[in-house]
């Protein structure tokens, strides 16, 4: 909506009307295919369905994607790239005097809100991150990759400060705990209970399972700043198209 609000006030040119037009177009198929993706799966996607939820016909598709190979790729490289600068932002958002651990807790929570409640787009990556050929997941592996040295980077720190059990192996906790986080995506449903519940619990067991004693004295009132900061962070739905990351 912005975005249509500045073009209006700078009165673009017909080209510039068109070419607007045609990125709101992208937009919206993307749209489509990172839910028709995040329900049905990679084998389930047919451009028909993604045509139907776009409200267009199929073959206008490919004005925008050689084949559905490339839509779905660019689906699920979004969705990757979409939660890793979600998470930095939340992460850089936060205020300076929350200890490691809470850092972590407030990681734990940003992921599963964007994955579950947030956003189609990842989803639809974490849920079809195997079922994808590997010819089109160079890119999302790039930006797994810089993801995890976002939670290295959050587990050492909380090392470095005690606040992690020695004998733990720390690329295999942040491992653990990674794959915990993407897996909720494939049973939890608003059925299953509330979603801050399930929050609660993720952060409790990522708490006392990597946490040693001193990690539970935090910093007054950290926990109450943590969970607002990560809230206000996902309360605005991401702009989850290819231009926006």
């Amino acid at each position: 909506m912005a975005r249509k609000k500045a073009a209006e006030k700078a009165d673009p040119t017909p080209d510039s009307k068109a070419d607007s037009k045609s990125a709101r177009t992208r937009e919206r198929i993307l749209d489509a295919a990172a839910h028709v993706l995040s329900v049905k799966g990679y084998a389930g996607t047919r451009l028909t369905d993604v045509a139907e939820y776009a409200a267009l016909q199929a073959p206008a598709i490919y004005y925008y994607f050689a084949s559905r190979e490339d839509l779905i790729e660019e689906v699920m490289w979004v969705g990757s790239a979409n939660m890793r600068t979600q998470i930095q932002t939340m992460l850089d958002a936060l205020p300076s005097d929350l200890t490691p651990m809470d850092r972590i807790l407030a990681a734990v929570e940003h992921h599963l809100r964007y994955e579950l409640q947030i956003s189609d787009y990842t989803t639809a990556a974490i849920r079809n991150a195997g079922q994808v050929p590997e010819q089109i997941r160079s890119r999302q592996l790039e930006e797994e990759s810089k993801y995890g040295a976002i939670w290295r980077e959050l587990i050492q720190a909380a090392a470095d400060a005690g606040q992690v059990r020695s004998e733990l192996d720390k690329h295999a906790a942040r491992m653990f705990v990674v794959g915990a986080l993407n897996w909720a995506a494939e049973w939890w449903t608003p059925r299953w209970g509330s979603l801050d519940t399930v929050v609660e619990t993720a952060k409790s067991m990522v708490r006392h399972g990597l946490g040693t004693t001193d990690s539970e004295l935090s910093v007054p009132g950290a926990s109450t700043r943590t969970a607002t900061a990560s809230r206000r962070a996902g309360t605005r739905r991401a702009v989850t198209t290819a231009e926006s990351v």
